[in-house]
């Protein structure tokens, strides 16, 4: 009998029932009775694989001798059920105190199929039991917590089955044969194998003798036969076939059989084969100490010795090692030194308390553990130290179009987005919860250019370094601009330990300890965007990797398959592919600085400083430029604006900041130039734009001469990397590689004159079009170009540069003032407008200005708090009125009341949730004037309801309409509900139909109403019941003029219902729609009916319906009445084209396409 099959269908089933937590406890039970070494027990959590899982716990149970699976019981019972009440003499060695039951499924072919599985005989007795009791809910058990009763009438039925088969007897006498030369194999198990094989298979034997037998049985078990004593070949030996007492004594009309199975998947249990009145009151096989002295007088069976090599086995089928299949060493953790007492399944239930804690670590992985937190902990110096909280924002990705694969992020509206209130922590709990086994984890948190991603990714490590993030045994911080070095190679070892100022002391124990447990990793990929250009980088797309490759591929293989199961933790621009390729768990966004943070951003620098007497004084320089308050959106700009109101008021002097990010750049960096050396500032810029190009924004040091080097450093142009080794330098931020960039091509003679228009990128190229990935160069390049030279490029590289920059300025003001605004798209409008903004050109200005078209959108382009700044101021200038579309811009509410409070906008459409909560903002704060203003100007025409949040957020509307129109001191209705005309409602066939009733019941509000479309491409199907409730609006809606019910799964009890409710509109209705619905005949007449009562309709479609002729000529007869109709639409395939012509030549209003 194969016993690693028996103990694999046990394991199979524990494992299969029970959630991964509980798998985990019982595999913790596993190593604290040191039936598994903490390596193997670490490989096991991790194994993604089900069946394998069961076959190494099976393979180990079996090779440390305890195939009755009595620790694996214990460790189960600790985790369900409860405990089984037993009698106070009852002692259980065998540990399970659970009948495990087996389950086989169905028997299906013949005995012959069955003999030549692995089925076990004795549990198929006992499946055979439970299909005769399929039809009870419930198995009845014996009195004893371990015996199953198993009829014997069906033990008798199954075996003369069996023995009609004379194939089948054959068969059964070559297996038994195969199996006793299996059991036999091992000499030092021989004797007391053959003699419990034959208390299995030789059942005739015994069943043929008295009662006595049981007790000669049990004396000859014990002895060890002699190896002459067994035959010389056993490969040839075979049983007996059985014979036909075997019948005759199962068909026993009475009395029960006790059987002890030597079987694991009964552990030291009693089966109770039932009859009534035999004389043969009970049969037992047994397997080590009998549990209780079952009811007869069948004397007391000892408990099997033991293997001495297999320690604590009582196993006489236990195979040796050699005959196991491969198992990894770990497994093989020895129990020789465990004790009776200790194993006893009564102690362990009364004490046991199931625990998923890991096992100490190694001193060496506590060693490095430590160091990583060291690392962590120091705090950075200057401005880098100082922390303003900004909110995580939830996002997602998108496709930008439906023809489009690309994926963009989905501009939400400021009343839809979703912060992160738990913070850092919570946000990386609730990531950990939701993860599943051996699955990695992606978070995605992406942002603009200098809004804080890798100061945010930093404090991230030093939160865990603290202790906030427990469920980390590891974070890793790692810069993707320091790894990304063409013909550069690492391992993951070399990656995760020796990058940084001060290699961790990391060794392979440790390295391998990481390996094991993966789950227990934070990995951290900072400025992923660095290595954008490598597509596949993500666990999901990428393939095998080598050992050793370069990082960006050695990144991939080891989120996909040497680190599976880890936390990867991303912060990335959400631009370019990356935003393509990103596959990300949660996705997160930056929300950047309000106006409010920024001031206390200025005020903690000052603090950090030790001038806190400088602080008024340094908000009040920021509240004086509106335009550098916008662009302190950025932590960048905020922190440049700081760095320059330090210099500006340590000169004592009346302070000023520039009204440009041009002059502010200019500020800082002309006090570094004096003392430069020769060139020093042009190789640095020419550095920035050729890292540009290649999307870097990292370089060595041996990329800058030593003396420039030096130089750069200690005047903050390029500082060493975080986190990365001392050679890698990196710019402090994008903005200053962007300045920089633009400075080299504002100086550079190598580029020519006509090609500078390229770089501004607000025209679109089809042949080599620019990589605009220094998103900030076209500003500063038009800022340098433009500006007096005197306070600008001259203050930077002196007044050489004059002659040089003329050429340039020629050929920008060219082609700027050859660009029309009015046709360029609204993202590049808004480029332009800054450009133009930090040209301080008037000329360029002016032209700009009286460019722009009088109703301006902007719908789907997001508006940062630089761009509604100078879109306001824009808009001031120009002198005359504009109409604004600000939806699906992601305003902020600040921006937002800035815009519409402008006398020069006299209409705006917004988000409707967004523009509510102004009203309800300026109410408030008791701003009645401008609070009437802003209603007047708001319109929602025509208004188009494509998700369930916009027929809510027109519900609040008239919400708001009917409370106004309730209230007393306030009356009129709102000018957006009053002069809405027009309605389209296309939210699909799922969500149609749901949200259908709830715009019925505020239809009625909108007594203007003229055009209602209920008509979708992708069909709303509100059914003959939403017909029904519609009809009953009608009479309120007397402006109606156009009802589109084209598409929407209309039959005969509609179309009925629609006709007995149409003479509420016979006033208004010009035009009514039934295109592609269900109506027949029935249907037709009902509209027929009612046609000639609709005195205003000019135009009735009712093509691809199902009526027949029938329906046709009755509305062809009641079109003869009806003498204003101009068109009735008709042609539907259910009737012929003959009669169709016919009619249509009968009356040429009828149309037939």
């Amino acid at each position: 009998m194969n016993h690693f099959q028996t103990i694999l269908t046990q394991v199979r089933m524990l494992l299969s029932s029970h959630q991964r937590s509980q798998v985990q406890a019982l595999l913790d039970n596993l190593l604290e009775e040191q039936l598994l070494s903490r390596e193997y027990h670490c490989a096991l959590l991790q194994e993604p694989d089900g069946e394998a899982l069961a076959r190494k716990i099976s393979l180990t149970l079996l090779q440390k001798g305890d195939p009755e699976l009595a620790l694996l019981g214990w460790a189960w019972s600790g985790l369900q059920g409860p405990v089984v009440e037993r009698d106070p003499g009852y002692k259980d060695h065998g540990g399970s105190g659970q009948c495990t039951t087996m389950e086989l499924g169905p028997l299906e072919g013949g005995y012959l199929e069955l003999l030549n599985s692995n089925a076990d005989p004795l549990q198929l007795y006992h499946l055979y039991d439970q299909m005769d009791l399929a039809g009870e809910e419930e198995m009845e058990l014996c009195s004893e917590p371990d015996t199953d009763t198993i009829n014997c009438e069906q033990f008798s039925r199954l075996l003369c089955d069996i023995e009609s088969d004379e194939e089948t007897k054959e068969a059964y006498a070559n297996i038994a044969a195969e199996l006793d030369q299996y059991v036999f194999q091992d000499s030092q198990f021989e004797g007391l194998s053959k003699d419990i094989f034959i208390e299995h298979i030789g059942l005739e034997e015994m069943i043929s003798e008295s009662v006595e037998m049981l007790e000669e049985a049990a004396q000859k078990s014990q002895k060890r036969p002699f190896p002459e004593e067994l035959p010389a070949d056993l490969k040839h030996r075979k049983l007996a076939p059985p014979s036909s007492s075997l019948l005759s004594c199962l068909s026993l009309p009475a009395g029960s059989i006790h059987i002890i199975p030597t079987l694991p998947a009964l552990p030291q249990g009693l089966w109770q084969i039932s009859g009534a009145g035999t004389e043969v009151s009970s049969i037992l096989i047994y397997q080590g100490e009998m549990p209780q002295a079952p009811p007869s007088s069948s004397p007391a069976i000892p408990s099997l010795p033991k293997s001495p090599d297999r320690p604590g086995s009582t196993s006489p089928f236990a195979p040796a090692a050699a005959d196991l299949p491969s198992m990894p060493e770990p497994a093989l953790t020895s129990r020789a030194n465990i004790t009776e007492d200790e194993m006893s399944p009564t102690k362990c239930r009364a004490v046991r308390k199931v625990s998923s804690k890991l096992p100490k670590y190694p001193e060496c992985v506590e060693q490095f553990c430590r160091s990583l937190r060291d690392k962590y902990q120091a705090k950075p110096a200057g401005p880098e130290d100082i922390l303003v909280e900004v909110d995580l924002m939830r996002a997602r990705l998108e496709r930008s179009s439906s023809k489009s694969l690309e994926r963009e992020l989905v501009i939400l509206d400021w009343a839809e987005q979703q912060p992160a209130r738990e913070g850092l922590a919570g946000v990386l709990l609730a990531a950990s919860d939701c993860r599943r086994l051996r699955e990695t984890q992606v978070i995605a948190v992406l942002g603009k250019a200098g809004q804080g991603k890798s100061h945010w990714a930093r404090a991230v490590s030093r939160a865990w370094a603290c202790g906030q993030l427990p469920q980390y045994d590891f974070v890793f911080y790692l810069p993707c601009r320091c790894l990304d070095r063409p013909g550069d190679t690492y391992r993951l070892q070399d990656l995760l330990f020796s990058l940084g100022p001060q290699p961790l002391p990391g060794d392979s124990e440790v390295f391998g300890h990481i390996l094991r447990r993966p789950d227990r990793l934070l990995l951290i990929l900072d400025a992923f965007e660095e290595l954008e250009a490598q597509d596949g980088l993500l666990p999901s797309t990428c393939g095998p990797m080598s050992a050793e490759s370069p990082a960006r591929g050695l990144l991939a293989a080891s989120s996909a398959q040497l680190l599976r199961g880890c936390t990867l933790l991303v912060t990335a621009r959400f631009r370019g592919r990356l935003a393509q390729s990103l596959k990300a768990d949660t996705l997160f966004q930056m929300a950047g600085f309000s106006a409010q943070q920024a001031e206390t951003y200025v005020e903690r620098y000052f603090e950090h400083l030790g001038a806190t007497h400088q602080q008024e004084r340094a908000v009040a320089l920021l509240r004086g430029q509106p335009l550098l308050l916008s662009h302190s959106h950025s932590p960048t700009v905020c922190r440049a604006v700081c760095q320059l109101s330090e210099a500006l008021l340590e000169l004592g002097e009346e302070a000023e900041l520039p009204s440009t990010l041009t002059g502010l750049y200019v500020g800082l960096l002309g006090p570094a130039v004096r003392d430069s050396p020769p060139g020093a500032l042009e190789t640095v810029a020419r550095l920035a734009w050729e890292l540009g190009r290649r999307h870097h924004s990292a370089l060595r040091e041996d990329q800058l001469p030593e003396k420039v080097r030096a130089w750069a450093v200690a005047k903050g142009l390029v500082q060493p990397c975080p986190g990365a080794s001392e050679t890698e330098l990196a710019f402090p931020s994008f903005l200053l590689q962007c300045f920089l960039a633009a400075l080299w091509l504002a100086l550079s003679s190598e580029i020519k004159d006509k090609e500078l228009p390229q770089y501004l990128a607000l025209t679109p190229r089809k042949k080599r079009p620019y990589d605009n990935w220094l998103e900030g160069m076209p500003r500063f390049l038009a800022g340098l170009v433009f500006q007096p030279h005197a306070r600008c490029l001259g203050a930077l590289a002196g007044p050489v540069v004059a002659s040089v920059v003329d050429g340039k300025q020629k050929a920008l003001t060219k082609y700027l003032k050859r660009l029309q605004p009015g046709l360029l798209q609204a993202r590049r409008l808004l480029e332009l407008l800054h450009c133009t903004h930090e040209a301080l050109n008037a000329g360029l200005w002016q032209h700009v200005v009286q460019g722009l078209p009088a109703n301006l959108s902007f719908l789907g382009t997001r508006l940062t708090p630089p761009d509604t700044h100078i879109l306001g101021r824009t808009l001031e200038t120009a002198g005359r009125d504009f109409s604004l579309d600000l939806r699906r811009t992601g305003i902020d509410p600040s921006g937002l009341r800035s815009l519409v409070g402008l006398s020069c906008v006299t209409q705006f459409r917004a988000a409707l949730s967004d523009t509510v909560g102004l009203w309800e903002s300026l109410q408030q704060h008791g701003e009645a004037k401008l609070l009437q203003a802003v209603e007047e100007k708001f319109t929602i025409e025509p208004f188009k309801a494509s998700s369930m949040k916009d027929v809510e957020d027109l519900g609040n509307l008239v919400q708001i309409q009917r409370t106004r129109s309730s209230s007393e001191d306030i009356a009129g209705e709102l000018p957006a509900i009053r002069d809405l005309k027009k309605l389209e409602f296309a939210l699909g066939p799922v969500a149609g139909p749901q949200a259908f009733p709830k715009l019925v019941r505020i239809l009625e509000a909108f007594s203007s109403l003229q055009h209602l479309d209920l008509d979708s491409l992708s069909e709303n199907k509100i059914g003959d019941e939403g017909v029904a409730q519609l009809s009953a609006t009608f009479p309120r809606l007397k402006a109606l003029e156009t009802l589109n019910l084209s598409q929407n799964n209309i039959t005969d009890v509609g179309a009925c219902k629609l006709a007995k409710a149409l003479p509420s509109l016979a006033a208004s209705l010009l035009r009514l729609s039934l295109y592609n619905n269900c109506i027949c005949d029935v249907g037709a007449k009902s509209l027929a009916h009612v046609l000639p009562d609709m005195e205003s309709l000019r135009v009735l479609d009712v093509q691809y319906n199902k009526f027949t002729a029938a329906g046709a000529q009755q509305l062809a007869a009641s079109l003869r009445k009806c003498p204003d109709v101009e068109t009735l639409a008709l042609w539907t395939p259910t009737i012929p084209f003959g009669v169709l012509e016919h009619l249509q030549q009968l009356d040429s209003r009828i149309s037939l396409g």
